[in-house]
């Protein structure tokens, strides 16, 4: 009788397989250590390291921050152990502290997923040519006199040749400008007033007296440039938590608008407080 052995050898095949599979497995996922006989794995650094990461020195080196994270994962096996022992386990809150334990890391699971999908290198590309673009400054010195009269007659000096920088000296209401001058500024950094005259004039030119809140400004522009926004690189950090935050934001609202919440604590509280009147 001829006996068929392909199935035998598929079978082992299929057996040798998932060996190698849990051999790989293993080898990627290495046990660390072992605490009473509870293993320690490699995978189990990036949970401690997501639990008290931030906590770390910055200049931890790679060798040290794996020293450490191992230390406290034996630690928190350790006291894990000793609580089992208690039976600290069985303490009427504990099942509802596991279960908020467990929200928590679903929240955390979901930002994440959130973050990454709100932080792709497109978006943050989009984000910074939408948002940063070269600003317009202009080098500006100005005279702060008390009333239009004053204003106009240092206009008058001006205009006969007289130096703006030792008329600011001398005539200045204004103590914290080293003649006159304030330097590059925005528009966006004075007051209007004073910014639409002076990102009005051209290069070289002087204004009319110009009326604020602080008294009246004769404005000069030495200069005018288009300031350029910082590199991607240097920024990319920054809009990444910035589109993080937006992206977090959006999704609690989205959840709230469309959740049916009753909050019954006010409710709850109403009997109380009419007792105690």
């Amino acid at each position: 009788m001829r006996i068929n052995r392909m199935p035998l050898v598929l079978a082992f095949a299929l057996i040798m397989t998932a060996a190698g599979a849990r051999f790989a497995a293993a080898q990627n996922d290495p046990v660390l250590a072992k605490v009473n006989g509870v293993e320690i794995k490699q995978s189990d650094l990036a949970v401690a390291e997501a639990d008290i990461g931030d906590s770390l020195p910055a200049d931890t080196t790679p060798e040290k921050k794996r020293e450490l994270l191992l230390s406290y994962l034996i630690n928190v096996n350790l006291l894990a152990q000793a609580a089992e022992q208690r039976k600290l386990g069985d303490a009427p809150n504990f099942a509802q502290r596991i279960a908020f334990a467990r929200k928590k890391v679903l929240v955390q699971s979901l930002m994440e997923n959130e973050n990454k999908a709100a932080t792709t290198d497109a978006a943050v590309k989009k984000f910074y040519d939408e948002n940063l673009k070269p600003v317009p400054e202009v080098h500006a010195r100005h005279i702060l006199v008390e009333n239009e009269d004053q204003a106009k007659d240092v206009v008058k000096k001006l205009k006969a040749g007289e130096d703006f920088a030792k008329l600011a000296k001398e005539l200045s209401k204004d103590p914290g400008s080293e003649g006159g001058d304030l330097g590059y500024i925005t528009k966006d950094q004075v007051v209007p007033e004073f910014g639409n005259a002076a990102f009005a004039l051209d290069k070289g030119k002087i204004s009319d007296p110009v009326k604020t809140q602080f008294g009246w400004h004769v404005i000069k522009v030495e200069d005018k440039r288009d300031r350029k926004p910082p590199a991607l690189d240097q920024v990319k950090d920054r809009i990444k938590a910035a589109l993080a935050q937006k992206a977090g934001e959006e999704l609690m609202q989205k959840l709230r608008a469309d959740a049916k919440i009753e909050n019954l604590a006010d409710a709850s509280a109403a009997p109380d407080a009419a007792k105690k009147k």
